[in-house]
Formats: C-alpha cells, structure tokens, sequence
C-alpha cells in the first residue's frame, strides 16, 4: 500500500493532507523519516506518526461486542450514538454489525469489514440461528413452546414464523433461539401470543456465544476458530 493511502485511512484525512504531512517530515518508516508519498509499505515495515505508532491493516477483521443499551448498531445515526464509539481500532468506520440489535436491545453484537461473511449471518436462506434471553412483563403461558415450535403468525406477515425454541427460566424469563430475522422479530412473537418483552439480550449468533468476561461497551477480537464457524462459500 502507498504511504501516502496508509496514512490517509489511519489518521482519516484526504490523500492530499496525508502527502503534506509526509512532506512535513512528520512519517517514519522503521525509524526513518520518509518524504514520498508513493512510498511503498511492506507488511513488517514499522510506521510513526508524530512518534505514535500506526498499525498496518492486513485482511478482513471481526470482533465481538457486548452491546450496552441506549447505542445502535449502524455506523452513522445524527440522533443516536453508535456502537462504532467502543471500538478504539484504526479506520472502524469501515466496520459494520453482522446482525442489528435494537437500540434497547443489548448483548452479542459481531463487527466485522468482511462482507461476505456477514451475508452468511443476516441473509434468510442460511438460517444463522440466535439465541435471546427474555423478560416478560406477563408470566409464560404452559402453550407458549408449543405455539413458537409450530410458528406463529406475526402482524403484518404472510406467512408463520420459522420453528423456534424455547427454554423456560422463570415464570417470566425465557431463551428463544430463532434462525431468522425478521424485524422486531422476538418481540413481535411474544406480542403474537398475548405478552410484551421488557428487557432482551443476544447471547449467541451460531456458534459464536458472547464472552462472559466483556462488560457492557467492551469488545475482544474473535478466535480463529469463532471466524470460521462462520461459514463462506469460496
């Protein structure tokens, strides 16, 4: 990559600022300061700023969030804060959420610049299944499962959900997993059955289970192993 693109997409400045700051004296490669734009970085060459190190990007990336309430998950909203505030990574604008959560809504939010590996989770015809932990504001009715295993029909939709499962906690917590995502999807099932959700939380997008150990609004890399569960067609 040129020096002069490298530095534009890490400090998120124009090409053409990023070559007067090279000009200016201000990069170093490998200790030395570097002049030309055009300069070409290799993968092990060490980069300065103004003496702050700047990291080299290579492939696609991913992370997993544990997503607080009050954020949404797009990556520009003029009346909301975005999940892209928790992410202290070079150029996480390119970053978007693989699965959307509502802005109440917390829990396993998968980041990634990698968008065929997104489309396998959000696309309906590969049946990603997620699992949610649910509050209700009713106790469960004994037919609930019954009626989530054989589908229900939500408001406005033509056709009955996909079968889903349900795990009873308590009288008024359940976990739902679901293999599609229509919108609003978890709530408007409990609405279809005569309940209304009041808190809800991912816990699990395929193989991928949010890690216990991240507080709300932090965030870890994915496994390599948690990646290629993930499966993309090559």
């Amino acid at each position: 990559m040129r020096l002069d693109k490298f530095l534009s997409q890490q400090l998120e400045i124009s090409r053409a600022i990023a070559a007067r700051e090279i000009r200016g004296r201000r990069v170093t490669v490998d200790g030395e300061i570097v002049r030309d734009s055009a300069f070409k970085l290799d993968p092990e060459h060490q980069v300065e700023y103004d003496g702050n190190p700047l990291q080299q990007q290579f492939g696609p990336r991913y992370f997993m969030l544990n997503k607080p309430q009050g954020y949404v998950c797009s990556t520009d909203d003029p009346d909301h804060p975005t999940v892209l505030f928790f992410l202290e990574e070079p150029t996480a604008w390119k970053l978007h959420a693989a699965g959307r959560l509502d802005i109440d809504t917390t829990g396993l939010v998968l980041m990634t610049d990698d968008g065929q590996w997104s489309h396998r989770i959000t696309s309906p015809r590969h049946h990603c299944e997620k699992t949610y932990l649910v509050t209700l504001e009713q106790p469960l009715s004994d037919d609930t499962a019954q009626q989530f295993a054989e589908g229900v029909q939500l408001h406005g939709e033509k056709t009955l959900t996909q079968p889903a499962t349900l795990d009873v906690i308590a009288e008024n917590q359940v976990r739902l997993t679901i293999s599609e995502g229509r919108y609003h999807q978890v709530k408007r099932m409990f609405a279809a059955v005569g309940n209304h959700v009041v808190a809800l939380h991912r816990e699990r997008i395929g193989a991928i289970t949010l890690d216990s150990d991240l507080e709300p609004g932090e965030y870890r890399p994915l496994t390599l192993e948690e990646i290629s569960s993930i499966v993309v067609p090559k």
